[in-house]
């Protein structure tokens, strides 16, 4: 004989809904289901926290976290997603890591703020036209002004990594460009624009996309020289001219640069061409014919010395406004040389004063070609008498 069910077990066979409970079971019941919940939810709730905090680390690995009293298994959460994730080599193809400027693999990758990725001599080459993304337009004139063009290094690894042969065939390129380009003889670019001579200064404002360009190849092979020579109608440029060389670099926001340069070599000129729209050209270098004979030495150093007394007093008599100019562009008159032989060019004196002497510049440019320093000094000596000569000078 059963024992007949209790009244609360009693339900329908068409009843959906759960039996009523007696009172004292229904307490048990909640009281257990939210001790259930309430256990469930703080797990949740460290699984949600570990889950946020493993995606900030991998989202922002590179971010070095200094926060006191860390877990070991938090640490441990740290230095599990700081492993580099394999990514399988049939997804990744060389064609996605070219350059949409030069249409070569990158090289020293960069990314605009706009999240486009160019080479960087690519990039600069534009920046010089327009300070806009190539891709998008976007303006780019706060990211030129800062010039922080760091390497993008996800793309650099991946490519080191995944492309290891095209990546060294694009450096093999890339430096015997650099190699070319490093010939203080051959395919030396021109700056075409005025008189130099060594050892005076001669700074610059660059504004040019040719010539911003040749600056900055200057610089990036580590010879910071360029050749100065004046136009002529005819050839382009002259026959001689002299060597800068690049002392520091100002850069403006908007690209352009001031340039402080001071004169080296004289050099002539044996070929001309072009490269990327500045001119460049074959030289060879000149130097001054020494003397040996000890009486011709003598009188070429008797003939200095008054030449250099006749070019201090020819300054010191200037009108202050002239005198105040001319230190300001050129510097002081350099010191007296007892050494005239000292260096290639001779002294330094007949240099400032080339410079500084108001002639014509055709005249300044055959006197700059001269290799007898004899007939330097008879030539600014002519300059400084007739100078002289004149009313209120």
């Amino acid at each position: 004989m059963y024992a007949a069910k209790p009244s609360w077990l009693k339900c329908s066979a068409n009843c959906n809904t759960r039996p009523e409970l007696p009172p004292h079971t229904r307490t048990l019941t909640i009281r257990k289901s939210a001790k259930v919940w309430r256990e469930k939810g703080s797990l949740l709730k460290r699984k949600l926290s570990l889950s946020d905090v493993e995606n900030h680390v991998v989202d922002r690995a590179n971010i070095k976290h200094k926060k006191q009293g860390l877990s070991t298994g938090f640490k441990q959460l740290v230095a599990k997603s700081n492993i580099c994730r394999i990514v399988p080599k049939n997804l990744l193809d060389p064609v996605d890591f070219e350059c949409s400027l030069c249409m070569r693999l990158f090289y020293e990758p960069v990314t605009t703020p706009c999240g486009h990725s160019f080479c960087k001599n690519c990039l600069e080459r534009c920046l010089d036209h327009t300070p806009h993304c190539p891709l998008c337009k976007e303006s780019l004139k706060e990211y030129l002004a800062c010039r922080k063009y760091k390497v993008t290094t996800v793309l650099e690894k991946l490519i080191k990594q995944y492309f290891n042969p095209e990546y060294v065939e694009r450096t093999k390129f890339h430096l015997e460009e650099t190699k070319e380009l490093s010939d203080l003889t051959k395919n030396v670019p021109i700056f075409v624009c005025t008189m130099a001579y060594p050892t005076v200064p001669c700074p610059l404002h660059v504004f040019e996309p040719r010539y911003r360009l040749m600056i900055r190849r200057c610089m990036d092979t580590g010879t910071r020289q360029f050749g100065m020579c004046i136009n002529d109608p005819q050839k382009g440029f002259a026959d001689y001219g002299c060597m800068l060389i690049i002392r520091s670099v100002h850069f403006l926001n908007d690209g352009r640069s001031v340039v402080d340069t001071i004169g080296g070599k004289r050099f002539r000129v044996l070929s001309r061409g072009m490269k990327d729209g500045y001119s460049t050209a074959d030289i060879k270098h000149l130097e001054d014919t020494r003397v040996e004979d000890s009486n011709e030495l003598k009188n070429l150093q008797t003939l200095h010395d008054a030449v250099y007394e006749q070019a201090r007093v020819w300054f010191q008599n200037l009108e202050i406004r002239f005198h105040n100019q001319i230190l300001q562009h050129f510097g002081a008159m350099p010191e007296r040389e007892d050494d005239i032989q000292a260096t290639p060019n001779g002294p330094a004196c007949c240099w400032w004063l080339l410079a500084v002497l108001p002639i014509d510049p055709k005249y300044q440019l055959s006197v700059l070609s001269m290799t007898s320093l004899r007939e330097r000094l008879v030539k600014i000596q002519l300059i400084l008498t007739y100078l002289q000569s004149i009313p209120n000078n």
